[in-house]
């Protein structure tokens, strides 16, 4: 597998986990019940860390080879900063919405921008 297939392969699971998580954020909020940290966030935050830092490592390299319009690698570390704080945030209900919200879309918009570039 080349590293453009693989790019495009770990974008879309990403996106799905960012879709997710949303997901889960209003859920814990409209319920106002926060999920175990060792039995659901841990286990899920850390499968999301270990594709964020493959998909930063292939994402940076193909941005600075590649230079795709309207994408920098400051944006894929910014995205994946963000990511990597979601994915345990969406499980709390003591999240701020506008903070939590922000971060979302702003990975949603990033990881759709490399899929439309790729």
């Amino acid at each position: 597998m080349t590293n453009i297939q693989r790019l495009k392969e770990l974008t879309e699971e990403l996106q799905v986990c960012a879709n997710y998580l949303v997901d889960v954020f209003h859920n814990v909020k409209s319920t106002g019940e926060s999920e175990d940290f060792y039995k659901v966030v841990r286990p899920y935050a850390n499968n999301v860390a270990k594709m964020n830092a493959e998909w930063k490592d292939i994402a940076e390299d193909w941005v600075k080879t590649q230079r795709p319009l309207y994408l920098h690698p400051s944006q894929i570390s910014t995205a994946s900063d963000h990511l990597e704080v979601i994915s345990i945030q969406a499980f709390f209900k003591e999240t701020s919405k506008k903070r939590f919200l922000d971060s979302a879309k702003s990975v949603q918009f990033i990881l759709q921008t490399v899929l439309d570039r790729l």
